[in-house]
């Protein structure tokens, strides 16, 4: 959820070891997630076992920036959008696609409408079907039309003999009247500037890109831009539930989903079934103290892949953990005075570099593979590989566009969501804290928000907890070294949930389910069936690399 590319993208899930790579990467375009130029990507491992824990988890407190929840139900008569019906037809591999109807503004629902993408696919056994579990993928930029189409290879047999599984792209986003900020080749610009500025003039010229950036969804999207905050797309959740034909909404979130399905509960706590939060994220945190998180969680999440690296044989780090991270950083740093040649023209950048290797910082470290490959290349000269990566995250074509509009929604959603809007000089103070904490991602990670300091339109929501009185248990699980959604967010949000109930996996990479633990599986797989959770304080360990 955080901004996590203030120019990047980020993805979703995972598989079995023996399509893992080629499932993981097809994941990788699903979703979207958090973190400074990058994207969310779930990737899966190998074998797990349950742990016997010494107690509960300690969890982090809210911030001082915390507010009061909105309202929740706007004093306007909606009942022409919850008594619609979806006109389904058939869109392939056995899904039906059709259009729900949404207000622009929940205010005002005589006005101007939105049109959502939605998709199905029925319950193989209809005869025992509890009802339609909606999927997000994450983000905020991340399809859920995409993310359901993969349900196959995502949701276990056993769920989707009982559920229609159903994907929404959230307003916004994707098919659903899609945001425009900028153009092919200002993204471009965007992704490739320097993202640690140094000296005023660096400082001048990346603000003018966030600047640019800013103005531009103002001016391509005046309208649509101001309205697609999460408290609203948790409103369209409710409308589609109804739609659906179901009482109760059944949901499962990875990473921002965690964020739009905590919001819908706190809003609508009776009318939650069964609800999975996975990579939770911390409704109390403001944009930057979220981005903080991000960076000491990639920071750890480096250090790891150079301890992984020194394992193998095709790892282009010299040995030990001190030096593979110095390695890594000089190379960032040469970038940063001299970009690298590629065999297709675009010069590798800093940042893209830095994007690069981020990305590939979701994923398990059964999925390292490419980015040693990719950074063996580069430290020998050619950056076509480390680039060629990146754009694949991005969903950036050979012929130079952007096929969704994931990185203009990320960071007009998270505008919305969060009163924090730091300027230059507020930002250049944090990078240098930041960089004590997070050498590598610190200053990077701080000057992600720059954007929000030229946000015209006024934020919808504040950094707030999330209680859901009344809703009944909710299962919220966290990865202890997930770099994207650190583990205390997760902790944070099962604490504050009336009902929350903490699943935890000891491992690497973005989410846990379907990241190879048999334990999480079951877990999940038993609630969603049974609404049974986990015994408290379970903790679930994926093999260790």
């Amino acid at each position: 959820m955080r901004n996590t590319p203030d120019r990047a993208a980020r993805a979703a899930v995972a598989l079995e070891p023996a399509t893992r790579s080629r499932a993981t990467r097809q994941r990788g375009k699903i979703g979207a997630g958090l973190a400074a130029l990058a994207l969310v990507l779930v990737g899966c491992s190998s074998a797990s076992s349950t742990v016997t824990p010494g107690g509960p988890a300690t969890s982090v407190p809210p911030t001082a920036a915390a507010s009061q929840a909105p309202s929740a139900t706007p004093a306007a008569d909606l009942s022409k959008f919850y008594q619609q019906k979806i006109a389904w037809s058939g869109c392939g591999g056995g899904f039906q696609c059709g259009k729900l109807t949404v207000p622009m503004t929940y205010a005002q629902p005589t006005g101007a409408t939105i049109q959502l993408a939605v998709i199905r696919l029925r319950a193989s056994d209809p005869s025992k079907r509890i009802g339609s579990l909606v999927l997000n993928p994450g983000g905020p930029g991340g399809s859920g039309v995409d993310y359901a189409r993969a349900a196959p290879g995502i949701i276990a047999a056993s769920l989707r003999a009982r559920y229609d599984v159903v994907g929404f792209d959230p307003r916004g986003v994707g098919a659903s009247d899609p945001v425009h900020c900028l153009t092919d080749k200002l993204t471009d610009a965007e992704l490739s500037a320097d993202a640690t500025p140094d000296t005023p003039a660096e400082v001048n010229t990346l603000a003018g890109l966030a600047k640019q950036f800013a103005d531009g969804c103002a001016t391509m999207s005046p309208a649509l831009y101001q309205h697609i905050g999460t408290v609203d797309v948790a409103r369209d959740v409710d409308v589609l539930r109804a739609a659906l034909g179901d009482k109760k909404l059944y949901w499962f979130g990875s990473s921002y989903g965690t964020f739009i399905g905590a919001t819908y509960a706190d809003l609508f706590p009776t009318n939650v079934g069964r609800m999975v939060l996975d990579g939770a994220i911390d409704p109390t945190l403001t944009n930057s103290e979220l981005a903080r998180g991000q960076a000491k969680g990639f920071e750890v999440a480096l250090q790891r892949f150079v301890e992984d690296c020194a394992v193998e044989t095709d790892c282009p780090l010299p040995k030990g953990t001190a030096a593979g991270l110095a390695r890594i950083r000089a190379f960032f740093a040469q970038l940063n005075v001299k970009p690298l040649s590629t065999k297709g023209g675009r010069p590798l950048t800093e940042a893209l570099a830095m994007n690069a290797v981020l990305s590939y910082l979701y994923f398990p470290p059964t999925d390292w593979e490419q980015l040693r490959y990719g950074l063996a290349s580069a430290f020998a000269g050619d950056g076509s590989v480390l680039l060629g990566l990146l754009d694949d995250r991005l969903n950036r074509g050979h012929n130079g566009h952007y096929q969704d509009n994931s990185l203009d929604a990320l960071n007009a959603v998270n505008a919305l969501d969060h009163t924090d809007r730091p300027g230059p000089a507020q930002i250049a103070v944090l990078a240098q804290q930041w960089a004590k904490e997070a050498p590598t991602w610190g200053a990077f990670m701080a000057w992600s928000n720059l954007p929000f300091a030229y946000w015209e339109a006024p934020a919808t929501d504040a950094p707030h907890r999330i209680t859901a009185p009344g809703s009944p248990p909710i299962l919220v699980v966290g990865t202890t070294y997930d770099p994207a959604t650190p583990y205390p967010w997760a902790q944070a949000l099962a604490k504050q949930l009336s009902k929350g109930v903490l699943l935890t996996r000891i491992g690497d990479g973005h989410t846990a389910y379907g990241m190879g633990s048999d334990c999480i599986d079951n877990a999940v797989n038993t609630y969603l069936l049974t609404g049974a959770t986990p015994p408290v304080g379970t903790i679930c360990r994926t093999a260790a690399f």
